[in-house]
């Protein structure tokens, strides 16, 4: 029988083991907080700004001065008669109830109240009445008597002569108010003011048409 010879290179031989336990091995990813995402952080921002113009918007609207609200609740014609001796001359009472609403939320007070009477633009006379004080959203009604004795008319005869012929004489008013709302330390000054158009029918003596309006 033959015999097998083996070379021999140096190199050491171990053989391996018949079996080997067996491993496991987990890997282990680091631990991440989770945020918010963006557009949430974005939308609370919104709607913070929102809120915030939103009240500034209702602040400046409430706290802003504004001019005092001016109606005429009463008007009357106590008579009315025309001179014509040798110009024509007007004889002209009117009474009115003027109502002035101080609308802000601080206090007016207001100089005087002037109310004038015109005929066709052009003025004929005004009475002045004294001045008061207002509460924050408070009102006062002014009685006025507006009178013009014997006028002579020398402007837009015609036009007067015209309506004359037609029974009815248009006149207009304008009241006026002037004054200074106390602001914290400051005084801003206000005007408030209302005209009106009153027909006024001169043989029952009363007054057939007014219109009113604040300007």
């Amino acid at each position: 029988m033959a015999s097998t010879k083996q070379q021999d290179y140096g190199v050491p031989y171990t053989p391996l083991p018949s079996s080997q336990p067996s491993q496991t091995v987990i890997l282990l990813t680091p631990y991440r907080r989770h945020r918010r995402p963006s557009f949430l952080r974005n939308l609370r921002c919104s709607l913070l700004f929102t809120a915030a113009i939103l009240l500034l918007s209702a602040a400046v609207y409430f706290l802003y001065p504004s001019d005092p609200d001016i109606t005429v609740t009463r008007i009357d014609l106590n008579h009315i008669s025309v001179l014509d001796s040798h110009k024509i001359a007007l004889d002209l009472s009117f009474s009115l109830t003027i109502k002035v609403e101080n609308r802000d939320f601080f206090s007016l007070d207001y100089d005087s109240l002037d109310v004038s009477i015109g005929y066709r633009g052009r003025e004929l006379g005004v009475v002045k009445s004294k001045g008061g004080h207002l509460r924050a959203r408070d009102s006062s009604y002014i009685d006025a008597t507006l009178e013009l004795d014997g006028l002579e008319v020398v402007h837009d005869v015609i036009y007067l002569i015209s309506d004359l012929a037609k029974g009815v004489v248009p006149f207009d008013t304008i009241a006026t108010v002037k004054g200074d709302l106390g602001v914290l330390l400051f005084q801003i000054p206000i005007q408030g003011k209302v005209s009106c158009e009153v027909y006024v029918n001169v043989s029952n003596q009363k007054i057939s048409h007014q219109d009113c309006h604040r300007k």
